[in-house]
């Protein structure tokens, strides 16, 4: 699909093109301006990391169009292939690309694959408590301490913060790991990416919701987890990550950080004709000055209009 080849190519543009969190959205964006005839229901089902965005996106569209109204359902990336080819669901909001299974049963269904959207940027961070003195992590470590596997080449098991140069009190102390489920898009991202395609140790906790890591992570002294940039609270720390040792750490908002990715909402569009309405004014309104205003306040960072305007007009909303 074209979509995902433009997804591929840009990323590291994106990040080029956005600095400070207040100062990202691009003024190139054009402004939504309400139409005509947008009314009744719709539902989005999908990602957990999404579920605050696409609220405040439903929130904002509201306030064009009084008459709509948009449920949202925020279970996990995994739920929304499913609720978009059975037909519950108008938007299948995504953390990670569908699978090619998951491509295949929608287009068992309808003939045709779906269509995916990149809405917004995210940077996944590695958290600690705030109290936590830990300067910055390598991703080779990050694999030693989530994973048994190891791929990333790390030489050992990390099981104490003093492997990681900590001292005095905090040498000794093991590690309460916090890490969402495998139903989430962050866990197979962070399991692909961080753990370098490895499998997590059974000593994670796994928690339901992005919110859920930071919380454990904020009550625990010991606790490290991962999460999107945009759940992050005063109570917890977001680590700087460098992609090797020796090389430079950089902190979630660089435009050279190793965990950032594309979020994605899917939708069903058939090649040969338009978009619903409310769809298509939904995802103009995402992809516009307005919309990526919205990504920009709620800790994400918002798509520049080079990419905005492609993925407008490969949905034909331009």
């Amino acid at each position: 699909m074209k979509l995902k080849l433009i997804a591929a190519a840009v990323i590291g543009a994106s990040f080029v093109t956005t600095t400070a969190m207040a100062d990202r959205v691009d003024p190139n964006l054009p402004v939504y301006e309400a139409v005509s005839g947008i009314s009744g229901n719709m539902t989005s089902i999908g990602s957990d990391t999404l579920n605050n965005l696409m609220t405040l996106w439903a929130e904002e569209f509201a306030g064009f169009y009084p008459n709509i109204n948009i449920q949202i359902q925020g279970a996990g990336s995994s739920t929304a292939p499913t609720a978009l080819t059975e037909g519950t669901a108008q938007f299948g909001p995504m953390s990670r690309e569908m699978r090619t299974s998951e491509i295949q049963a929608f287009e068992d269904r309808f003939g045709y694959p779906p269509t995916l959207v990149p809405v917004a940027i995210d940077a996944l961070a590695v958290y600690v408590n705030q109290d936590n003195p830990l300067e910055s992590i390598t991703l080779p470590q990050v694999d030693a301490i989530f994973s048994d596997t190891r791929r990333c080449g790390y030489p050992e098991d990390i099981t104490r913060w003093g492997q990681l140069g900590l001292e005095g009190s905090w040498a000794n102390r093991d590690f309460t790991l916090y890490s969402r489920n495998a139903v989430s898009g962050t866990y197979g991202f962070f399991a692909e990416n961080a753990l370098c395609g490895g499998d997590f140790k059974d000593a994670i906790n796994e928690q339901p919701g992005s919110a859920s890591v930071v919380q454990g992570v904020s009550e625990s002294i010991n606790g490290i987890g991962y999460s999107g940039i945009g759940y992050i609270t005063s109570q917890v720390r977001a680590v700087p990550v460098a992609r090797d040792e020796g090389e430079q750490a950089y902190e979630v908002d660089s435009e050279n950080y190793p965990l950032s990715r594309f979020l994605f909402v899917y939708v069903n569009k058939h090649p040969n004709e338009e978009l619903a309405p409310q769809q298509a004014e939904f995802l103009r309104m995402v992809l516009s000055q307005q919309g990526q205003e919205v990504t920009a306040r709620d800790g994400y960072i918002p798509l520049p209009e080079t990419v905005a305007s492609r993925v407008r007009g490969e949905l034909g909303i331009d």
